[in-house]
């Protein structure tokens, strides 16, 4: 039985005159393990003596219990795809959530992090290896019609994985925001 089927038989017991007491030993013969605590029966008690016999959960006030909500996924990759430097908290206010949510979906649901200024995708999508694959390819093209200027532009890092960079300086604001 569910929750709104022992609200009607408390219910039941209520209007018939039986005490909480009873209802619980009542409901425990006839349902055996599955009936509700003995504080629940009192609490519906306690409202049908006030007056309220709904027996339906009534509307409660507050924040909804899940805003990591497909909507606010969505919300969230878009409003990053289009402007990669925004803030949590510029996030937050407009979806109307909490900046430790919008954290939570940039990290784990959409696989994101934000290494500097710009949040990024952990893993490459299908597009961005594709282009990856483009630009080593003008790369290599790039070597077989000067490979010494190629040499002097590329800037190679190791680490837990190589990169290979192509250095083209125009002032260092400009090279620490394309990074």
């Amino acid at each position: 039985m569910d929750k709104k089927e022992f609200r009607v038989l408390i219910k039941y017991c209520f209007l018939n005159g039986k005490n909480t007491v009873e209802a619980k030993t009542w409901l425990d013969a006839e349902f055996l393990d599955t009936t509700p605590a003995k504080s629940t029966i009192k609490d519906w008690y306690a409202k049908f003596r006030h007056g309220e016999m709904r027996i339906e959960d009534g509307e409660r006030s507050g924040r909804p219990k899940e805003v990591v909500a497909d909507e606010n996924i969505n919300k969230t990759q878009k409003m990053i795809l289009n402007h990669s430097k925004l803030k949590l908290n510029e996030i937050a206010d407009t979806l109307k959530i909490s900046t430790e949510r919008v954290h939570h979906i940039i990290h784990e649901y959409l696989c994101m992090r934000k290494p500097c200024a710009r949040t990024v995708a952990r893993e490459l999508t299908f597009d961005q290896k594709q282009r990856q694959v483009d630009v080593s390819e003008q790369c290599l093209k790039a070597i077989k019609r000067n490979k010494h200027e190629f040499l002097r532009r590329y800037e190679t890092m190791d680490g837990d994985k190589a990169w290979l960079h192509h250095l083209t300086p125009k002032s260092n604001r400009h090279s620490s925001a394309q990074r």
